[in-house]
């Protein structure tokens, strides 16, 4: 199982990352209190280790943007957390073939009807599945709501056949990890649960990402 520090925009958090090696880092382009600019986003790439996979998270952004970013060694993925369909996501493909994490969003038990044929996704009435069958992807990411920090029913995770390998976002932190592991997530994704008051903290980042490697 793999982990991503999400929401880095300051020097020292860089260091603690580098120090915890976790095996993504997300940098917020999307309006948000962690927003960097794209010189502020360089500077932070610059110092982060090779060995960490840089990611930047997107809602509707231009496509000649992200290109450019994935072009010129900025990032490496592109989070989609806006109206991107799957017209936006081929035009994409085709500017830069950049690999994808598309976030969908699972809030209660209305985006999942289990009438025997939740695994169908082709056939499947329901907008969440349509939109797990419509997106041709790398990853998936599942979130209560754009960088909502709010867990949801992870239960519910236990009725989808995810057709790409999926992250889990949302509230997750260092009290529920494991019990967020325990869904078998690809990846588990981590912001405002490695922070205290707001900012990056090294000892929970450290914490998270030890969890996660050690798998338990």
């Amino acid at each position: 199982m793999k982990i991503k520090i999400c929401g880095l925009c300051r020097e020292e958090d860089i260091d603690y990352v580098n120090e915890a090696m976790p095996d993504y880092a997300g940098f917020v382009f999307a309006e948000s209190r962690r927003q960097l600019s794209f010189a502020g986003a360089e500077h932070l790439r610059s110092k982060l280790s090779d060995d960490i996979i840089p990611v930047g998270v997107f809602c509707d952004a231009s496509i000649a943007e992200i290109s450019s970013m994935y072009k010129g060694g900025l990032i490496n993925i592109a989070q989609l957390h806006g109206n991107e369909d799957e017209n936006y996501i081929k035009e994409l493909k085709d500017s830069c073939d950049i690999p994808i994490i598309k976030a969908i969003v699972l809030e209660n038990e209305e985006d999942i009807i289990s009438d025997g044929i939740e695994k169908n996704f082709s056939t499947h009435s329901n907008h969440f599945f349509n939109s797990l069958s419509a997106f041709n992807t790398e990853y998936l990411l599942v979130d209560s709501g754009r960088g909502s920090g709010k867990t949801f029913n992870w239960a519910m995770l236990d009725k989808i056949n995810f057709p790409s390998p999926w992250f889990l976002a949302g509230g997750i932190n260092i009290e529920n990890i494991k019990n967020a592991m325990g869904y078998k997530p690809y990846c588990i994704d981590v912001s405002g649960g490695a922070e205290i008051d707001g900012f990056k903290d090294r000892k929970k980042i450290l914490e998270l990402t030890m969890i996660v490697k050690k798998g338990k």
